[in-house]
């Protein structure tokens, strides 16, 4: 939204509003602006959430392992996790058979993948959620 918008809405000046964003940017509260962009109309049919456990032995190497993930283009998040499983991620492909390859030609030949479990979104509850912001 612009300056106008946002000032409208919290009640103060457009100079002010501009002041504010630029000391909430400058103390790091505001990392990133990004674009949200509609992944149908790029083409993306299907975003899933997988699942990974890590051998027992991945610790040497997992720095590696989390360099290998970030350079993968349809991990879109990526998180270390507690519980079953060490870590998940969301991935994005066109089709059933990019995910398909992405499966057997990328994260299940990875040293370190002890298994994996894929779940495929049918639909989007909620995205984009914002961080909930303390009173006061």
């Amino acid at each position: 939204m612009s300056i106008t918008e946002l000032a409208q809405r919290i009640a103060l000046s457009p100079a002010a509003t501009h002041a504010r964003l630029r000391a909430l940017e400058a103390q790091k509260y505001i990392a990133s602006y990004t674009a949200v962009l509609d992944p149908e109309k790029l083409g993306y049919d299907f975003t899933c959430f997988i699942q990974i456990s890590f051998k027992e032995n991945v610790l040497d190497t997992l720095g590696e392992f989390l360099d290998k993930i970030r350079a993968m283009p349809e991990v879109v998040e990526c998180y270390k996790v507690t519980g079953e499983y060490d870590c998940i991620m969301k991935v994005m492909v066109h089709t059933h058979r990019d995910l398909d390859r992405f499966l057997t030609e990328n994260l299940n030949r990875m040293a370190g993948v002890a298994r994996t479990h894929t779940s495929v979104s049918v639909n989007d509850v909620k995205i984009h959620g914002s961080i909930p912001i303390p009173n006061g």
